[in-house]
Parts: C-alpha cells; structure tokens; sequence
C-alpha cells in the first residue's frame, strides 16, 4: 500500500446566512417610572441618608426658622440632597442642583423639587451653619444607639485643609509691626517739623495716637485757613511771598497727617486685631492662616491659606471635629476637649494621638485634678521613641544617663563629678502655660576630657530639669509599655489616618468652598456626615451579602421554569383524560 504526499480535504461550507438581532429600542417611545425608590438599591446611601435624616425630630430643625413669608423648602430634604452630593464628591451648589435634574437617588430624596443653587448655598451657608453642632451632636447619639460606636476609644489626630482663599494674598504680623514702627518714626519726624515751623510746644502731641493727630490736624487746618485770609488782604508782595512759604509749611503735614498717617494706623489696628495670637492671615479669607501642607502644588514647601481641622474616630466613624487657626496640633489637644466636653456627648475613656499632642500641658489637662479625673491617654512624647535607642542610653549629655542622688538632690556627671542643684526657674510658652524648672549646675567643668561631648557652653554644664514634665513622661511611657495598651495604639494608623484617607484620598475634599471659620465648621460637618452615612452603608452591604441566601443563575432559574411547564402539560393532560 502507498500513501499519496498530498491529501486534499474537503470542508464543507454552510450556505445559511446569519442576520444579527437587538433587543426592542425605541427612544421615541413614551416611558413612564411609576415609583422611583423601586429603582433604588436595597442598601444603597440615599436609603440610608434618608433613614437617618427622618429620624430627627422635626422641631429640631423648625426652631431655627423664623416664621412667616413664602414658604421654604422642607429642612429635611434639603439636608438629604446636600448629604447626597457631598457623599458623592460634588461639593458646589450647581452640581448638587444639577443632581436635583439628572441623578435618580437625589430626585427620590427631593421628591422631584429642584431647588436652585443659590437656594442650596443659602441652606448650607447659614441654616446649616447655625443647626451643625446640633444636628452632629443628634446624629452621633444615633450611632452609639445603632451600636457602631461606643465612645471609648477616641484616636485624635489633625489634618490641614486649603481655605478658600487666594495662595498669595497673605498678610504678616512681623511685617505689620515693621511699617508700624516705621510710621511712628516718621510721625516723631513730622511732629518734630511742625514744631520748628510753628515754634510751639504747648499744642504739638507727644505721642501718635489717632486721636490727637486728628486734633493736630484740625488744628493746622485752621492755621492754614487764616493764613490764606491773610494773604488775600495783604497787599505787600514781599510778605505774602513769605506767608505762602507758612501756609505750605503747615498744609503738608496736615496732608499727610490726613491721607497717609490716620489711614495706616487705622490699617496696622484692624491687622492686629485679626491676627489675636497668630503670625499671619489671608485677605481673601481673613479667618485662614499660612500653613504648610503636604499637598504643595509648587513642591517647594510654599505655605498656604489653610484651617487646621482636630478630627477623632473609632471603628473610622468621626465622633467629633473642630475647627482652628493654629498650624500645630499640640495647642489645639485642650480646645478640642473641652468643646467636646460641653456637648452632650459621652466623655471617651481613653484618648489615643501621636507625640504631637504630647506636652506637659496636656498631660496635666488629661489627668485633671484628684475630685475631676476626666480620662486616661496613650500619648508618646517627642523623644519616645528616641530613647528606646541604644545610641540615646549611652549619650553623656543626656542628664537621664547620669547618677541622680536624691538625699543631696544632686547628679554626678559621667566624669564622677557633682552638678548640685541651684535655682528654681519658671518659664511661660506661648498658650500662657507656666512650667516650673529646677537647674543644676555643675561644680567645675575646666578641666574635663568629657566636656566637648557633654556640653557646648562655656562655663559650667547646666541641666534644667522639669521634674513635673518628667514625672508625666514616666506615666505615658508605662502606659505605653503595657501590652493591651499597646494593641489599642497601634490602630491608631488604621483609625484616623484611614478616614482622613476617605475624606481627602477617596473624595478628594482637600481645599474649602465657603470662607469664615464659622462656615468652614458647618462645611466639614456636612463632609463627616456624609463620611459616617457611607460607613453605615458599607456595613450593611457587607452583612446583606454575608447572610445572603445563595439565589439559582438566570439560565436554571429559566430550566426550572420550563419544566414547571412541561409538568403542568402532563398533568392538565393526563386529568383531562
């Protein structure tokens, strides 16, 4: 038998011819949705904006309304669509407007009214301004009440948010209090002159204060105004020559006294006053101080007209905020509790930060007094974490190293000598809080080989020790070093950072729409409301989908139809007969 090199195959070729097929569209039809929350799903936000938002109590929110005039639009839903907008990244009033028109949820949560955005603005503005503390305060109370959260663990940490201001509109107080200085220098100047040319001390102010430039310069102007009568009558040249001379003599500091030297100190007053106790703020937004950022969009560490925002959470639900003018956390820790402490809100058991909150000061305000303790902390110091180093144990100038004496109160230095206790030293920080010192010096460092890595002064080595700060540092550390405290700690991260995450990560809310601390207050409220709803939508997502009964795919579920046919065939069959 041979094989052929080369076999053709036939294939065969179907001739039938395949058309494609669409489902039904026709978009001139007319449609019609009877019911628009069947659209909604089960867990979806707006149910749950609307759930929580019906649970407060409708004289709640009627008390900040007035009475009379045309009709406003109902609080309750104007609370729900500006939720809704904020839970879903739309932060300005013409795209929560536009949601009213187009997005499905937001037209069942307005029951299809459609509020302009000025209207939105106005709510959101001063309504929302007036009931925040309030309506957070109510909406807090629920959750604890839900079992979400419990209020005994509060991680509190900050985060700075861009106020709605320009970057470079930015005013200082030590540039302000430099052209203050200066104007005075010129005024001193100017009233010096006017003492020369007028050749009298009796009615020349000794001091610029407003008030007697005012007096000085009406004083002038009279002067002026005789002199000019008197040119106009005198007929000898030579001497109204020489009275003009007098009169411009006495009208140009009255000028200057009127439009350069009471405008600016009326300037540097107002500047002064809005500072209170910080170093700068923006002309755009006059509440908003520079601060750095993380977020620069030059990279170069530009500072930026901003708000410092004090946030605390549990289980990254946000149990409370506030709002301030200090770029550094560690002045905001006593603030934010004792805002927290006037609410009706449950005081937490133990308050968890970072080393930024951990001062003298508020290890004193955490503690409280022996009738008053208000609440344990897990705080670490600035050098917490430095000291658990092996190159810290063995650092010479750290005084902790040394051999302290207690029944002589005194240290010996590393070189065997004694530094004895010399004075008690008080010192004030910024806040006012005063701090008691105790200083040590030593005997006689001329001779030491150590000196060089001890100390750079040129005298003697001092220690300046603050057995009060010492004594709390000691607590915090032991707190610490326990190991259920430990675990509490080290969510920390987890808590805080991953809501400020959410809210400026996920929603990118990282830059205010409206000015006025007290505005930007009420603005986040809205944007940690809309944070928590979000939280209690995704756990009841999450627990829908773990107890889901497992449902049949759409293909069987059609399988099991069909044969429900095919049954009921035999049976009609076989009754009939």
């Amino acid at each position: 038998m041979s094989l052929p090199l080369e076999v053709k195959e036939e294939t065969s070729v179907s001739k039938r011819t395949f058309s494609p097929t669409f489902k039904p569209y026709d978009p001139s039809q007319s449609q019609a949705i009877l019911d628009i929350e069947t659209w909604i799903p089960e867990h979806h936000i707006a149910r749950v904006i609307d759930e929580m938002i019906e649970a407060i109590p409708d004289e709640q929110l009627f008390a900040y309304y007035s009475g009379g005039g045309r009709s406003s639009y109902h609080p309750k839903m104007m609370l729900k669509v500006i939720l809704y907008g904020y839970s879903q990244k739309v932060y300005s009033c013409r795209g929560i407007e536009k949601l009213t028109k187009e997005n499905l949820p937001t037209m069942w949560l307005a029951a299809m009214q459609q509020p302009d955005f000025r209207t939105i603005n106005e709510f959101r503005g001063q309504r929302m301004k007036a009931m925040m503390d309030e309506l957070f305060e109510t909406m807090i109370l629920k959750l604890i009440e839900d079992k979400y959260i419990t209020m005994e663990n509060y991680f509190l940490d900050g985060t700075k948010i861009e106020a709605n201001a320009n970057k470079y509109s930015f005013v200082w107080k030590k540039s302000t209090t430099r052209f203050e200085e200066k104007l005075k220098e010129k005024i001193d100047q100017t009233l010096q002159h006017i003492e020369e040319v007028t050749k009298s001390e009796s009615d020349i102010p000794q001091e610029a204060t407003p008030e007697q430039l005012e007096n000085l310069a009406n004083q002038l102007e009279k002067e002026v105004h005789q002199l000019t009568e008197e040119i106009d009558q005198e007929p000898d040249v030579q001497i109204r020559k020489e009275k003009r001379k007098q009169r411009s003599a006495l009208r140009k500091p009255m000028k200057l006294i009127r439009i350069d030297f009471l405008p600016r100190l009326a300037k540097y007053k107002e500047q002064n006053a809005t500072f209170g106790d910080r170093n700068s703020y923006s002309k755009t937004d006059p509440d908003a101080t520079f601060m750095r950022m993380k977020e620069d969009h030059m990279k170069n560490g530009q500072l930026k007209p901003g708000y410092n925002v004090q946030m605390a959470t549990e289980h990254q639900f946000i149990l409370f905020y506030t709002i301030h003018q200090r770029p550094t956390d560690t002045r905001c820790f006593i603030p934010h509790l004792e805002k927290l402490a006037s609410t009706n809100l449950p005081m937490p058991q133990t308050v968890v930060a970072d080393a930024g909150y951990g001062s003298e000061e508020n290890y004193v305000y955490a503690i409280g007094g022996e009738k008053e303790p208000r609440f344990n902390y897990l705080i670490p110091y600035a050098t917490y974490m430095k000291e658990q180093e092996r190159s810290y144990k063995k650092d010479i100038r750290n005084a902790k190293n040394w051999t302290y004496e207690e029944q002589d109160d005194q240290f010996i230095c590393p070189n065997g000598r004694r530094v004895k206790f010399l004075k008690y030293m008080d010192k004030k920080n910024r806040s006012g809080y005063v701090q008691s010192y105790k200083v040590y010096e030593c005997e006689d460092c001329s001779s030491c080989p150590l000196k060089e890595r001890c100390t750079k002064a040129k005298g003697n080595r001092q220690v300046h020790w603050n057995t009060i700060f010492e004594e709390m540092k000691a607590k915090a550390k032991t707190a610490l070093e326990c190991e259920e405290n430990a675990t509490i700690y080290a969510r920390r991260k987890v808590e805080v950072e991953s809501a400020f995450g959410h809210v400026k990560g996920n929603r990118s809310f990282r830059r205010f729409s409206l000015r006025g601390i007290d505005k930007v207050h009420a603005e986040f409220g809205i944007v940690a409301l809309a944070h928590n709803l979000l939280k209690v939508a995704g756990i009841r997502q999450l627990l829908s989908e773990k107890y889901r009964k497992p449902t049949k795919r759409g293909g069987e579920k059609r399988l099991v139809f069909l044969h429900l046919f095919y049954f009921r065939d035999l049976l009609d069959s076989s009754f009939f007969g």
